[in-house]
C-alpha cells in the first residue's frame, strides 16, 4: 500500500479560510478510499486539536528553530472520513485568537515565518531517519506556499532515501515572501538563496522554494497550468514555470458530494434532490424570509459565495448592480475582504433592502443555504485557479455566471442556441472581464430565466455533471507511482 503524507495549512473540517481547505479535507479521503495509505500534516490550532481529537503524542520534535518550546507530533482524525491527521502541537506558534494567517484585525502574523517554516521542516523530518514516527511517507504532498520549504529542507539534508515530492499551486499570487535573513534564521544554508534556488525578488519566496526543489508540480486545473506560464498571470515566477513545464500537470480538482449535497444538507431548511424544482423553491422562500429580501418566485436570486476583492471581480459586480436591480433581480453576498468592497456592498443593500442581503464574514451554514436557493452564482473572477464554488452550485441547480478563466474555463459552457440544443450549456461566460461584458452575460441569464422551459434545459444540464474526486485522485495517484517507478519514494514502512 503507497504511503503518502499530505502538508496543508488548513484542512476542512477542522480549519479552513477557502478551498485549500475543502481540496486538503476532500482529496485525501479520496486517496484512501482508493487504497493509499495516507496522513494529513496540519498545524495544530487548537480548534483543530479540539475537532480531530488529537490526544496520542506520535513524538518530540524538540526545538529545531530556537523557538524556545519543544513541538510535537499528535495523532487524531478527520471528522467524516476518518482519515488518520498528525497536528503539530506548538502552542507558541499556534494557539491564539484569530485566523490561520492574520490576526483578528486582518493583519499577518509577525512571526508567520517562523510557523509555516515549522510547518515545512516537520513536514521534511517525518519523511528521514529522524522521523519520530515509525510510519515513513513514499510520496510527501505539499501545498501552497506554506509547505513550500519542505522539499527546500530535504534538498539542504541531502536526504538519500527520500520520499518522491509533490507540490501543488492552489493560488500563484500568494507566495510566502519574507527578508532575505529568514534564510539563516529558518535554518537553510546561505547558498540556497539564489536565483536557482529560494531567491525571488530580494526576498525568500516559500513558494519558489516549493516549485524550484520539488519532483513534480501540480495545479488545479488544466488552464491554469497554462495561464501561470505567462506573464499575465505568473506573478513574476514564469520563466520558473515555464523552465519546468515537462514536470507541471494540471489536475482538475473535485468536489466532496459527501458535504455538498443538497438531498443530505443538514445546513438546508428543506433538502432535495438534485433537480427537484419545487424544493429548491422552498429553499429560495426560506431564504428570502431569512435575509429580509422580498418574497418572489419570480424574482431571479443571484447569490455570491467569495472572497470580497479585485481578484474574484467583487468590483465588477458592484459596478453592474445598478442595472442588476433594475432587471428586478435580488441579490444575496456573504463573504469578507477588502473593506472599501465589504462598505460598497453594505451600502447598497442599506438602500435596497429588499432586493440586497449581504452578511459580511464567512458562514458554512449561510454558504449552503444560498447555494441552495439561489437561481444563479456570481463568480467574474479575474483569475480562478481551478474554482470550487462552481461545482457546489451546479449539483444544486444553481447556474453559474462566470468568466473564462483558468477552472472556471475548464468546466463551464456557455449558453448559446447551439449549447442550448445539445443539452451542454450549463452556464453563462464572457470572454473579457469588464464591467460590460459581466453586465451582459447576467442581462442573458436573467431574460433566459423568464423562460422557464429553457431555464430547465439549463439546470438539467448542471445537475448532471459529476466533479467527484475519485478521478482527480486517481489522475494523483499515477503521479505518485510515476515518481516511485522512477526511484522516488523509497521510504520505510
Amino acid at each position: 500500500m503507497m504511503r503518502v503524507l499530505f502538508a496543508s495549512s488548513e484542512v476542512f473540517p477542522l480549519i479552513k479560510t477557502g478551498g485549500l481547505a475543502d481540496v486538503a479535507g476532500a482529496l485525501p479521503a479520496a486517496l484512501a478510499e482508493a487504497g493509499i495509505d495516507v496522513r494529513v500534516l496540519l498545524p495544530g490550532y487548537p480548534e483543530a486539536m479540539q475537532a480531530a481529537g488529537a490526544k496520542r503524542e506520535v513524538g518530540s520534535l524538540g526545538d529545531p528553530l530556537a523557538i524556545g518550546v519543544d513541538a510535537r507530533i499528535v495523532s487524531g482524525k478527520l471528522p467524516g472520513s476518518g482519515v488518520p491527521v498528525w497536528l503539530l502541537d506548538c502552542p507558541a506558534l499556534f494557539d491564539r485568537a484569530g485566523g490561520p494567517y492574520q490576526d483578528a484585525k486582518g493583519r499577518d502574523w509577525p512571526d508567520n515565518a517562523l510557523r509555516f517554516g515549522l510547518l515545512s521542516w516537520a513536514a521534511a523530518t517525518l519523511c528521514t531517519d529522524g522521523s519520530p514516527a515509525k510510519w515513513r511517507p513514499q510520496i510527501l504532498h505539499c501545498n501552497d506556499w506554506q509547505t513550500g520549504l519542505a522539499p527546500a529542507y530535504l534538498h539542504a539534508w541531502e536526504v538519500l532515501s527520500r520520499p518522491g515530492t509533490v507540490f501543488t499551486i492552489h493560488n500563484i499570487a500568494y507566495q510566502g515572501q519574507f527578508p532575505p535573513e529568514t534564510v539563516a534564521r529558518l535554518g537553510l544554508p546561505p547558498e540556497m538563496y539564489a536565483m536557482d534556488g529560494l531567491e525571488y525578488y530580494d526576498s525568500l519566496s516559500f513558494l519558489k522554494g516549493g516549485l524550484f526543489y520539488s519532483d513534480r508540480l501540480t495545479t488545479v486545473s488544466p488552464r491554469y497550468a497554462k495561464e501561470i506560464q505567462t506573464p499575465a498571470f505568473g506573478c513574476g515566477i514564469e520563466g520558473l514555470l515555464a523552465q519546468r513545464s515537462a514536470d507541471l500537470v494540471g489536475i482538475l480538482n473535485g468536489a466532496d458530494y459527501g458535504v455538498w449535497n443538497p438531498t443530505s444538507d443538514p445546513h438546508l431548511a428543506h433538502p432535495y434532490k438534485p433537480g427537484d424544482a419545487a424544493g429548491k423553491a422552498r429553499n429560495k422562500v426560506a431564504v428570502q424570509a431569512e435575509l429580509g429580501l422580498a418574497p418572489s418566485a419570480d424574482a431571479p436570486l443571484l447569490v455570491i459565495v467569495s472572497r470580497l476583492n479585485d481578484h474574484k471581480g467583487m468590483d465588477l459586480v458592484l459596478s453592474a448592480l445598478p442595472t442588476i436591480l433594475r432587471l428586478g433581480a435580488q441579490v444575496a453576498v456573504v463573504g469578507a475582504g477588502d473593506s472599501s468592497l465589504e462598505d460598497g456592498f453594505r451600502a447598497v443593500a442599506a438602500t435596497h433592502p429588499t432586493q440586497v442581503a449581504v452578511r459580511i464574514g464567512y458562514s458554512e451554514q449561510l454558504a449552503h443555504q444560498l447555494m441552495a436557493a439561489g437561481d444563479m452564482l456570481l463568480m467574474p473572477s479575474r483569475f480562478e485557479p481551478c474554482g470550487l464554488t462552481q461545482f457546489y452550485a451546479l449539483r444544486y441547480g444553481t447556474v453559474p455566471i462566470a468568466h473564462a478563466t483558468g477552472g472556471l474555463a475548464d468546466t463551464l459552457v456557455d449558453t448559446g442556441y447551439d449549447t442550448l440544443m445539445t443539452g451542454t450549456a450549463n452556464g453563462f461566460v464572457f470572454e473579457h472581464c469588464n464591467a460590460g461584458a459581466f453586465q451582459w452575460a447576467v442581462e442573458r441569464a436573467v431574460a433566459l430565466f423568464a423562460k422557464k422551459d429553457q431555464w430547465r434545459k439549463i439546470v438539467t444540464s448542471c445537475i448532471g455533471q459529476d466533479f467527484g474526486w475519485s478521478r482527480s485522485a486517481a489522475r494523483y495517484i499515477d503521479l505518485y507511482k510515476s515518481l516511485v517507478a522512477n526511484g522516488k519514494g523509497r521510504g520505510k514502512e
